[in-house]
């Protein structure tokens, strides 16, 4: 069709001053965080055709907790805001860690050592007053940070090492998107290969929170490949193995449970920043798809508002249907890896329960 060019001309007006318009108008406005006003008074729930829930519920703190803990549940934190950088990220977890290595050193003194093992850097921690009966044990730990960061090298071998009065050898595994799946198991396998050559695996056990949970149990999943020997026992501390499908939770926590920013349930495998190109469905990726069967006394500890609270005792279950002498603790309300925090009586209470199961299996 061709127009004539009177209306030709009367069209391409028209669009530049749409065009000009759009380039003049200020940006729209960020999301601003939900206001006391505007927050919900009530429940409601609406189930949509495909099964979805649109729900708002009114959760008063629970009673059953710390007062402690029930002060850490009415920190308000914003639930829009612009999104955080992985570099700033980074530099927030870094000093994070620094002052949890103070304030758990103070609790449980120790002497750290950092060096390498198999070419992988380590934090080796060994508690004071450790006897001599114990030497011949040690505890691998896998720390946590989302595969992104290390938040938990800490903060996971401090307080272990002290309560065990065993020596912990941290891994510093590669983090990704720089170094995406399966670095994080190869490091992590090639530092438990070392430690084959003085401890016997009975005197091993490896653990590890949130990441460090996910990779423990990644880990186990590929020493059964190459046919290594299983460690003692295993310590799965908010974690998962699935990375094919996001559990129920993911869907109503965030980090801090119920308070800060959650995006909507997206489709597609989880993390992909970390699994990359990998099939989810691959057997170490996401070992609820391996050949469970014959792994060792595993712990699984996890909180009533975890992110990864259906992750973990979705694992839990397919230990348990491998006939895996799999135990299961879920602390009520509290919220994802809470016994980083050293002044939490609940995180004293985790971390306890954690070393005596390490002592009792080690022992036998």
């Amino acid at each position: 069709m061709c127009l004539k060019p009177e209306y030709a001309v009367a069209l391409l007006l028209s669009a530049s001053a749409v065009l000009a318009a759009q380039q003049s108008a200020p940006p729209p406005d960020p999301p601003h965080p939900t206001t006391a006003a505007e927050a919900p008074s009530r429940d409601s729930s609406y189930i949509d055709d495909q099964g979805t829930a649109h729900v708002t519920r009114i959760v008063p703190v629970p009673q059953t907790i710390s007062p402690q803990a029930q002060l850490i549940l009415g920190r308000r934190e914003p639930d829009q805001g612009p999104p955080q950088s992985l570099a700033d990220r980074r530099k927030g977890t870094d000093a994070y860690t620094a002052r949890a290595r103070v304030a758990w050193t103070r609790l449980c003194p120790n002497q750290i050592v950092d060096t390498t093992m198999a070419g992988v850097p380590v934090h080796v921690v060994t508690p004071d007053e450790m006897p001599d009966a114990n030497k011949d044990k040690i505890l691998l730990n896998l720390h946590g940070g989302g595969f992104n960061t290390d938040s938990g090298s800490f903060t996971e071998s401090i307080p272990i090492a002290s309560y065990t009065k065993i020596k912990v050898v941290a891994v510093l595994y590669r983090l990704a998107p720089e170094s995406p799946f399966p670095a994080a198991v190869d490091d992590s396998v090639a530092v438990y290969k070392e430690l084959l050559k003085t401890y016997k695996p009975a005197h091993i056990a490896i653990y590890g929170t949130s990441a460090g949970a996910i990779l423990t149990a990644e880990v186990a999943a590929k020493l059964k490949q190459l046919g290594l020997p299983q460690p003692a026992a295993l310590g799965i501390f908010s974690g998962m193995g699935d990375f094919a499908r996001n559990g129920d939770s993911q869907s109503l926590y965030a980090l801090r449970g119920l308070t800060g920013h959650l995006d909507p349930p997206q489709a597609g495998p989880h993390d992909p920043e970390y699994a990359t190109a990998t099939d989810p469905k691959d057997p170490v990726l996401s070992p609820i798809y391996s050949d469970l069967h014959g792994l060792p006394p595993t712990l699984f500890i996890t909180s009533g508002r975890d992110l990864l609270l259906s992750g973990t005792v979705n694992l839990h279950r397919a230990y348990l249907n491998a006939g895996v002498d799999a135990r299961l603790v879920v602390f009520d309300a509290l919220t994802h890896a809470f016994w980083y925090d050293p002044h939490l009586p609940e995180a004293q209470e985790a971390n306890h329960m954690m070393a005596d199961f390490f002592v009792k299996v080690l022992g036998k």
